[in-house]
């Protein structure tokens, strides 16, 4: 086991673990850390504890120490330096006429280094731009271009569900999503009704997976021949989350529809049907949300 503290240099960002020495540090304390991109300033979100070494990518960075106030007097003003040079990196662009779009501006702790954050549709020359930048501030000058899920999280926003995104409020790391999981979920694949903001399949497709595939395995899908107490039939609908079947039973010549609940364990599986796709959705269209 290793001794740790969890650190985020940014709200809603990835922890990293440190090792906190011979420090007792609690939960919400700010601390000053060294980072592969020099010295930082972050916040505990993971207080002293000790972790198995496979969640750790060793050798751990030392936490140099608790913040002082003055450390966080200095990260004030390098949060009021960030909307300066913001404002100046936008009349840069303008100037040399590039096609990107800037979402933040970082200053690093120690000052050493300037990012800015942008998208752009394709690849952008920025070469003289990063030299003119760098005429201004006096430091190293960093562009990295990220993606539209990146740019939803840095900027934030509401989305379909009237909250604040999950991606700006507290999901450390993107997963994976795919279309599979909202068929599987029985959800509308209209690209409108299951892209967030940042025009990508929502990240909440993924919250409720892990339940659908249990029930997936265990449940008939519509289309499966079943064996009812009442006879043979096939089913027409599932209420997955109850697993609640409707079937239609073929009673001599006319056809009948009942309700059952498949834990009652009154339903016998015949034939299950493979799942598929409706005829008239656009799947190529769909892949395009995916990342």
């Amino acid at each position: 086991m290793v001794k740790v503290v969890g650190v985020r240099f940014k709200k809603a960002g990835k922890i990293y673990y440190f090792d906190p020495g011979e420090l007792v540090i609690d939960l919400n304390q700010n601390v000053i850390v060294e980072t592969a991109r020099g010295i930082e300033f972050g916040l505990v979100v993971v207080p002293n504890r000790e972790v198995d070494e496979s969640e750790i990518v060793a050798p751990l960075k030392k936490v140099i120490r608790v913040a002082t106030e003055e450390d966080i007097a200095h990260a004030q003003e390098n949060d009021r330096k960030e909307k300066d040079a913001f404002n100046i990196c936008l009349q840069k662009i303008s100037d040399h006429n590039l096609e990107m779009k800037l979402i933040d501006v970082e200053y690093t702790f120690d000052n050493n280094k300037i990012l800015f954050y942008f998208t752009a549709d394709g690849r952008v020359d920025f070469r003289e731009l990063v030299k003119d930048l760098a005429s201004v501030f006096k430091t190293r000058i960093e562009l990295r271009q990220i993606g539209v899920r990146d740019e939803s999280k840095m900027m934030g926003g509401i989305g379909i569900c009237g909250r604040v995104l999950c991606c700006n409020s507290f999901l450390g790391e993107f997963q994976p999503v795919s279309i599979k999981m909202a068929k599987e979920q029985s959800l509308s694949l209209n690209p409108t009704k299951i892209s967030g903001t940042c025009g990508r399949l929502m990240c909440c497709l993924k919250y409720e997976q892990e339940a659908y595939e249990d029930l997936l395995s265990r449940v008939p899908k519509v289309g499966a021949i079943v064996e009812t107490p009442e006879g043979q039939g096939t089913i027409v609908d599932v209420m997955l989350l109850k697993e609640i079947l409707t079937v239609r039973l073929d009673i001599g010549n006319e056809s009948d529809l009942r309700v059952y609940n498949f834990k009652d364990g009154e339903i016998k599986v015949i034939k299950d049907a493979a799942a598929s796709y409706d005829s008239d959705i656009d799947l190529e269209a769909l892949k395009q949300l995916e990342d």
